[in-house]
């Protein structure tokens, strides 16, 4: 998948074993707590856009750190075994690595599909 010219957005790969509409709706609840940073960076998400295509959700949003904003998008695909998030998180990717930033979101679906 290729997001806004970049070659590697960040990738998000999570089993579950509920079923697939209870991912759907937990998916759909929690969107924009799955980019607000945790810890050392304070982000707001704001500016949420979401539209569901079948079983791909699409997403777009601005996020803010102080006086930095930058756009975030990407997609979630639910399947009846995983979710895969596929993100594009602008400017971020610059103060975060993309290891740092698979972990936390990894983190946070884990604790939503908990």
């Amino acid at each position: 998948m290729q997001l806004d010219g970049r070659e590697n957005p960040v990738r998000v790969t999570v089993s579950h074993n509920k079923p697939k509409e209870d991912v759907k709706r937990a998916v759909d609840r929690s969107i924009n707590d799955l980019f607000a940073a945790s810890g050392t960076l304070p982000v707001q998400i704001v500016n949420l856009q979401r539209n569901w295509q079948g079983e791909t959700l699409m997403f777009s949003c601005t996020a803010k750190m102080g006086f930095l904003s930058t756009a975030i998008k990407g997609t979630v695909d639910v399947t009846d075994k995983d979710v895969t998030i596929d993100a594009d998180l602008g400017m971020f990717e610059k103060l975060i690595s993309g290891k740092a930033a698979r972990s936390t979101i990894e983190g946070k679906v884990r604790a939503l599909l908990a």
